[in-house]
């Protein structure tokens, strides 16, 4: 087995689909399923249903809980604040409702704020949002 993390079901998936595309330009036509097996034998597994199992059986890295204790970054600016809501969705990705102890500005401008007690947001496993502010940066960051 290759010794540093696996990536997710859904960024495997989405190797398979490059490498199967790869190929095809190059005039070599095999099947979704035959680019799956080959992608797991590239992870040191004997097949897919073995890669597919052993991801699918770890742990998220980041698996919020109503009433835990966080910290981070929200826009930008660090916060504290609990947990108070958590939906599981799709693809490793969770929203969570965050009461902040403090509240947060969220705006840069300096003729103008707007401060946040409470935010919803969805957030991967890795505790950081795949929505991102104009300058790049995720909307939310958890520290861990």
């Amino acid at each position: 087995m290759i010794d540093h993390p696996l990536p997710s079901l859904d960024m495997l998936k989405t190797q398979a689909k490059r490498l199967r595309a790869g190929l095809a330009q190059d005039g070599d036509f095999i099947s979704h399923s035959e680019a799956l097996e080959l992608i797991a034998r590239q992870y040191g597994y004997r097949n897919w249903n073995t890669l597919h199992a052993v991801i699918g059986n770890r742990p998220p890295r980041f698996a919020p809980q109503v009433g835990a204790r966080i910290g981070g970054a929200y826009l930008g600016q660090a916060f504290a604040g609990e947990i108070i809501a958590v939906q599981t969705l799709s693809s490793g990705r969770f929203r969570i409702t965050i009461d902040f102890d403090e509240a947060v500005d969220v705006v840069t401008f300096e003729s103008f704020s707007a401060f946040r007690k409470r935010v919803s947001c969805v957030v991967g496993e890795d505790g950081v949002s795949p929505d991102k502010t104009s300058n790049g940066r995720p909307h939310m960051e958890i520290a861990r």
